[in-house]
């Protein structure tokens, strides 16, 4: 009960005062602050169901996406590219520069991701080492998480592997695909009812999956793009004929003279108008396919197994056959990039105001 004593015992309590009166002002607040967060996320979710459609609306990128799953792509890396040479002395042709920033390859790529196909397989046999170092830069789908997992880009160079007929590089575009054929069994596409095959040397811009559901719609076997020509380029291109329902009925491989003009359709089956049809009354295979992928793996191992190219064999083949082939209507711009001629014009073409083709 000293003076000292005394005065140790108030200052206690008057901070233990203050320190309780802190306390209860940061209670205070807390109460005041979750209760401003509780009527916030209450507002808030008012707001959300008013603005939220229906969970059962369906939404196009959701279906997009889902039927996109079913189907796998596989880009064909072309041959030696003689007629690109020099450009192709130490390169594929797909890697070839084009429009300054990109290469061949970068178009069907963009056409496949803008899509919604991320299961793409890229065949190589000649100078493929610029085509991996730029698919391997620019396309790294890591663990495709941007597509659910489900997405990837591989690179399939031509092996040689054990057994007969192993030690063959690549004959022609079907033998290409026929040498990996066993990978549409894999685990990771067994949901893929269809193969859209592609050339890695053509400049357009196509919605792939518009030609699946045209594709599916029909009941297919096999579809072609189709391009509607006029008669003095109809020379210079592998022609089909059509029946009233778009079924091809007949090939016929750069035809010339009489059998150029028995080579003329009716174009407005496939859409054109009548002014149009007038003016391009032929069609001709773009080089870029879809098929069912249980018929494509029957074509290439029981059906046709010693036919190594897809337009000048097995598709003629199969339709005669019987299988049913269909003709996809493409009539927008084009061009084969695969001569020189080709590539300087086209390259020209993307400096016009405006271009006929852009790359964004």
């Amino acid at each position: 009960n000293t003076p000292s004593a005394r005065r140790r015992s108030i200052r206690t309590m008057s901070t233990a005062s203050t320190t309780m009166m802190t306390s209860r002002v940061r209670c205070d607040a807390l109460r005041a602050q979750s209760s401003r967060r509780s009527v916030a996320k209450k507002h808030a979710s008012v707001r959300c169901q008013a603005n939220t459609p229906p969970i059962d609306a369906p939404t196009r990128s959701s279906s997009a996406i889902a039927n996109s799953k079913s189907v796998a792509a596989v880009i064909l890396g072309g041959g030696a590219g003689t007629r690109l040479y020099p450009l192709t002395k130490s390169r594929a042709k797909p890697a070839v520069p084009i429009g300054g920033a990109y290469r061949l390859i970068d178009v069907p790529m963009s056409n496949c991701l803008n899509s919604g196909i991320s299961k793409v397989y890229i065949l190589t046999q000649f100078n493929s080492a610029s085509l991996n170092r730029h698919l391997a830069r620019t396309y790294n789908f890591g663990n495709g998480i941007m597509y659910g997992g489900n997405g990837f880009v591989e690179v399939l160079a031509a092996t040689q592997t054990p057994g007969q007929g192993g030690k063959e590089w690549f004959q022609g575009t079907a033998d290409a695909v026929r040498q990996y054929c066993w990978l549409f069994n894999d685990v990771k596409n067994k949901d893929v009812e269809d193969v859209v095959i592609l050339s890695g040397d053509h400049l357009y811009r196509m919605d792939y999956m518009k030609f699946v559901e045209a594709h599916r719609e029909s009941d297919a076997d096999i579809s072609i793009g189709a391009l509607p020509v006029e008669e003095d380029r109809a020379s210079d291109f592998g022609l089909m004929k059509i029946d009233a329902t778009g079924r091809i009925t007949e090939f016929s491989e750069k035809p010339k003279g009489d059998k150029l003009q028995s080579m003329k359709v009716d174009t407005t089956v496939l859409g054109l108008s009548p002014g149009e049809a007038k003016a391009k009354p032929f069609i001709a295979s773009m080089g870029i396919y879809v098929f069912k992928k249980k018929m494509l793996v029957k074509f290439l191992d029981k059906d046709y197994p010693q036919d190594n190219d897809f337009g000048g064999e097995i598709i003629p083949q199969a339709a005669q056959d019987g299988a049913k082939v269909q003709a996809y209507l493409f009539n927008d711009y084009w061009e084969d990039i695969g001569t020189i001629k080709s590539f300087f014009e086209a390259n020209l073409n993307l400096a016009k105001d405006p271009p006929n083709f852009e790359f964004y």
